[in-house]
């Protein structure tokens, strides 16, 4: 009586187990799981395919804005060189004349009065030229010395005049519109009346 006794409550167990879903059988899970992955598994690889293609997309689109912006670099470097090159051809146009002249003076056979004559007027068209093309000397004697537009190579002891005054200019200085392209040298006064009072 007990084996069936033992047999019934094994049947019970098992019938009580199979309708209870916490203990279920693992077969039935599986089965299950395995029946949702083949219908959702069409989903996920269709979503994969369209990111891919779009990845794709995006990196051919990448490669071609790197091409396009190469090219546009390269076009602008040459076409600032072609401009640069334009500029430079009208600037050395204007000084070619000046120089026809300074080959015609050193051919004449005129006197030393003559010679220097013709050299002054050389150097004023050459001064019209750099006029022209928007360059400025930069002011000196009889101003105040400026070490941002001079250059002082030698400080003169002197009465007469204001103190750091531009008593010469050695070499001239030259600005275009607000640059400066060199400074000039020049002789400054000291005027030591004027430092102590």
């Amino acid at each position: 009586m007990s084996y069936s006794t033992d047999l019934g409550e094994e049947e019970r167990m098992q019938s009580t187990d199979s309708n209870d879903p916490k203990t279920a059988p693992l077969e039935d899970e599986e089965g299950d799981a395995s029946a949702v992955a083949a219908v959702e598994q069409p989903a996920w690889r269709e979503e994969m395919e369209q990111l891919r293609g779009e990845r794709d997309q995006m990196l051919d689109r990448l490669a071609r804005l790197q091409a396009e912006f190469d090219n546009y670099r390269k076009r602008e470097g040459r076409e600032r060189a072609e401009y640069r090159d334009y500029a430079l051809a009208n600037t050395i146009e204007q000084f070619l004349p000046v120089l026809d002249n300074f080959r015609l003076a050193l051919r004449s056979q005129g006197t030393a009065e003559q010679l220097r004559s013709g050299v002054d007027l050389i150097v004023r068209q050459m001064e019209e030229i750099v006029r022209s093309l928007g360059v400025q000397p930069v002011p000196t004697v009889d101003t105040q010395f400026d070490p941002r537009l001079h250059e002082a190579i030698e400080m003169v002891g002197r009465d007469d005049v204001p103190d750091h005054q531009i008593i010469e200019e050695v070499r001239g200085g030259y600005t275009l519109r607000d640059r400066l392209l060199r400074p000039a040298m020049v002789r400054v006064a000291t005027n030591p009346k004027q430092k102590s009072a």
